[in-house]
């Protein structure tokens, strides 16, 4: 026998668990989870930092939208979900025009010296710098209660949670869409797409015109640093051209080299190459050899052409909604993107502005 519900959702990390939360107090919810527990792929692997800037214009409103919920996460958390970190951008002579096109438009991001850039981050080299920014607001968030708190509010409100779930088969008959999986066969009118790299896998299952996600590999490591060197309060420190990143980690430093290397969707491992080219190119930045990787991973970004996520109904195919593509910013965006899940799959109007929600609605692949 199926079981039945109002809505699927399928997959259990931030995406899927935020909407499922947001929509189990008006109706029922079944969420789908492909592995042993929720949050095992992107959601687990994130940099886990809030960068009001980080990201186009729409992504920019997302985040503003998503903030005062990380700041007071009520239902969420009994504290906020946010810790001061800063976020400082540096340039050398080569990134000038990558450095003045994240700047343009950005709110709060204060230019500064080369040596106000190593004052911050003392480990940083001060010749190669040609400009320096920082924005004082990026804050890291705690993930882990996010998700928690997310899943806490949807089991309350009577939602299921069912792991070792993958979609095996999704399939719509009359106004009924039914997923078969190896824990079971669950009815709903809707399916909530939220499968991250798996989205247009999912897709494709269900017989939906798929929006060319591309799951990219993003890799990062764990560094100690020099004895005696405090890095807690230090702020994230990125090339302009984003094409390496540190920040603090329990007393060391998570570097990645910012790749976005195309793959399939899959449980990602870092490519050892790309890491170490990576980590060649923070290396001249800073004054510290790398000597020795503790540990690494790699997690998948996944982005549509124009690297904004998609959100909205499918335009030919009845009950079938995306919430997928959000690349690099889906835990910082997810506060956000849930509440309009829940607003669009539930009829209600959404406090954000017509033209963001049109920007991420999936007609725009027609």
């Amino acid at each position: 026998m199926s079981e039945k519900a109002d809505f699927i959702v399928i997959g259990g990390g931030i995406a899927g668990m935020g909407a499922a939360a947001r929509l189990a107090p008006s109706a029922k919810v079944i969420l789908l989870e492909m592995e042993d527990a929720p949050g095992r792929h992107s959601t687990g692997r994130s940099a886990a930092i809030f960068i009001r800037n980080y990201g186009n214009r729409t992504l920019r409103a997302l985040n503003a939208a998503s903030e005062p919920v990380l700041k007071e996460p009520e239902g969420i958390s009994d504290e906020s979900l946010l810790t001061p970190r800063g976020e400082l951008l540096i340039a050398t002579e080569d990134e000038l025009a990558s450095f003045d096109s994240y700047l343009d438009g950005a709110e709060g991001m204060e230019r500064i010296s080369a040596q106000d850039a190593v004052d911050l981050f003392p480990l940083l080299r001060p010749e190669p710098i040609a400009a320096a920014a920082i924005e004082r607001a990026a804050q890291d968030i705690d993930v882990d209660r996010l998700l928690q708190g997310f899943a806490r509010i949807a089991r309350h409100n009577g939602a299921k949670i069912v792991t070792d779930a993958p979609v095996s088969a999704l399939t719509r008959s009359g106004t009924t869409w039914t997923a078969e999986t190896p824990a079971g066969t669950f009815e709903a009118p809707v399916v909530i797409n939220a499968a991250g790299a798996w989205a247009d896998v999912i897709a494709g299952l269900a017989g939906v015109d798929k929006v060319g996600l591309v799951p990219m590999r993003r890799s990062a490591a764990i560094l100690p640093v020099p004895a005696g060197v405090d890095v807690t309060r230090w702020p994230l420190v990125a090339s302009a051209s984003e094409n390496w990143y540190a920040k603090p980690d329990a007393g060391k430093l998570m570097v990645s080299p910012a790749d976005e290397d195309p793959v399939e969707p899959h449980d990602a491992w870092p490519d050892d190459m790309v890491l170490a080219e990576g980590l060649y190119r923070f290396e001249q930045a800073v004054t510290m050899p790398v000597t020795r990787v503790e540990r690494s991973w790699a997690g998948l970004r996944s982005f549509v052409a124009d690297r904004t996520p998609v959100v909205g109904f499918a335009q030919k195919t009845s009950g079938f909604f995306w919430l997928a593509g959000q690349g690099g910013y889906g835990v910082q965006t997810a506060p956000a993107l849930s509440q309009l899940t829940a607003d669009l799959c539930l009829g209600r109007s959404s406090p954000l502005e017509e033209d963001v929600i049109k920007a991420l609605d999936p007609s725009r692949f027609a």
